[in-house]
């Protein structure tokens, strides 16, 4: 993925005084800028309008001319271009476009309350700032970052993309009502989960983040998501959106309703971005100072979150085409005793689902193990189109029921546990995530638990043996 470069070493090609000029003229033009906001905000519109031509013009030509000058940095343009569309608009948050669809036919940009600054600003050299009213396209399509994550998202990561999106939509009942509630626009929900878990309520890094937004475990529990008979809360897809979008809003109110710093907090730790910012909430996160200061996942992950959010509303434009999904919610009440594993292999491909529904009827039952069977009456989550599905599979005395029943024997923990489990020594640098992901079974939790391991850290050290189930 391309990242904006530091700035170029100086050497004997680089007209340091050139470059100064240039520095100078933006300083000036930024401060006739304030002062022509000033102006207008007292009334004398017509010195403002004179003043505010002046400003851009000047901003349009010493931005082109940086772009042409060897040892010019143009992270000082961003910055200041930044600073300027923020002095003037506000914050993309509750923005008029917070809430669209995606497939949703699009009407265009209209030029009519375009921002002079983005005007004046060369298209090549665009920043990244979501402004409240502002429209995106004018902001993020022409940034090299975000430009950059959305070709990524549409190529090798346009599977985990699809998948994220599947899951999302599934979930959306689930999640949703907490955004909409905090006034936070659904596109940046998406955008956090895609790049965070891809949509896997169960996922958790090497870090210990866990759940579909990935809270680490002491941010989690500032939030309100505690560990409740056993089970982790970070796992809950509500309770989780409802934690990150009071953690969101939190931090916008931090950081001036910048959501590009929010986002860099959310990944890189707040304490951290606030250092960086100091007193000025309102510096950009494209400055050098800041930028650069970064740890290069957090430079990345910011642009990566932007650019799905940016697909989610605006798929057509990219030549691409999200599944349409019945996500009716639904619930089935079990007349056998069945785990959601075997659920799993009776209800098959049903509804077209090419990929099955286990990690659909994982996502909706979050606090149950998937190989644990559940009693005759449990009441689970699923899509409504599962209903009759079920009544028509998965019901005692058919074919899938039974196969479902056979294979999931073969997992029973009443079997010897030489038939059933096998071990496996842990090694420098090993997670348990990490192995159970590379071994290819299906629960960290599982495993965590046939170890006496406790969350959230599942402490391991290099030459303990662990006790595997037979996972393939």
């Amino acid at each position: 993925m391309s990242k904006p470069s530091p700035p170029a070493a100086a050497s004997s090609t680089i007209n340091e005084q050139q470059i100064n000029t240039l520095y100078s003229q933006l300083d000036q033009a930024s401060s006739s800028y304030q002062e022509a906001l000033q102006l207008a905000r007292s009334g004398d519109q017509v010195k403002a309008e004179h003043t505010l031509d002046t400003a851009l013009d000047s901003l349009k030509t010493s931005a082109a001319q940086c772009g042409d000058t060897p040892g010019c940095d143009p992270q000082r343009f961003f910055s200041v271009f930044d600073h300027l569309l923020r002095l003037k608009d506000g914050s993309f948050i509750a923005g008029d476009e917070g809430d669209t669809l995606p497939d949703t036919p699009e009407s265009g940009v209209s030029g009519d309350s375009e921002s002079p600054v983005i005007t004046a600003l060369p298209q090549s050299q665009r920043s990244v700032t979501l402004l409240r009213g502002h429209k995106l396209s004018d902001l993020i399509a022409m940034n090299g970052p975000v430009k950059a994550a959305i070709e990524e998202w549409l190529t090798w990561l346009r599977p985990e993309l699809m998948h994220a999106y599947v899951n999302y939509e599934y979930m959306r009942y689930r999640m949703w009502p907490a955004y909409h509630k905090a006034g936070l626009p659904e596109a940046i929900l998406f955008g956090i989960l895609a790049k965070e878990s891809g949509g896997k309520v169960h996922a958790v890094s090497r870090s210990g983040a866990a759940g579909p937004l990935q809270f680490m475990y002491s941010t989690g529990r500032r939030f309100g998501l505690t560990t409740v008979n056993g089970f982790d809360e970070r796992f809950d897809p509500t309770l989780s959106a409802k934690a990150n979008a009071a953690y969101m809003n939190e931090q916008l109110k931090q950081f001036n309703d910048n959501l590009e710093l929010t986002l860099a907090a959310y990944n890189g730790g707040e304490g951290r971005v606030r250092r960086l910012v100091g007193g000025d909430p309102s510096v950009s996160f494209y400055d050098p100072k800041i930028y650069f200061s970064l740890p290069a996942e957090t430079r990345d992950y910011v642009p990566m979150v932007l650019a799905a959010a940016w697909l989610f509303m605006h798929p057509r434009r990219y030549h691409l085409k999200f599944p349409r999904l019945d996500v009716r919610p639904g619930h089935i009440q079990l007349t056998r005793p069945a785990s959601l594993s075997e659920l799993t292999v009776c209800l098959g491909e049903v509804g077209g689902m090419r990929d099955g529904w286990f990690r659909v009827l994982r996502n909706l039952n979050p606090r149950l193990n998937p190989q644990t069977e559940q009693p005759e009456g449990k009441r689970l989550q699923v899509p409504r189109v599962l209903e009759k599905a079920y009544a028509r599979s998965c019901q005692a005395g058919g074919h899938w029921t039974q196969l479902a029943a056979e294979l999931h024997a073969a997992s029973d923990p009443t079997m010897p546990a030489s038939m059933r489990s096998r071990h496996y020594r842990v090694r420098r640098g090993d997670t348990l995530s990490g192995i159970v992901k590379r071994l290819g079974c299906s629960s960290v939790h599982r495993v965590a638990r046939m170890n006496h391991l406790r969350a959230p850290r599942y402490a391991i050290r290099a030459g303990h043996t662990l006790r595997l189930p037979r996972c393939h």
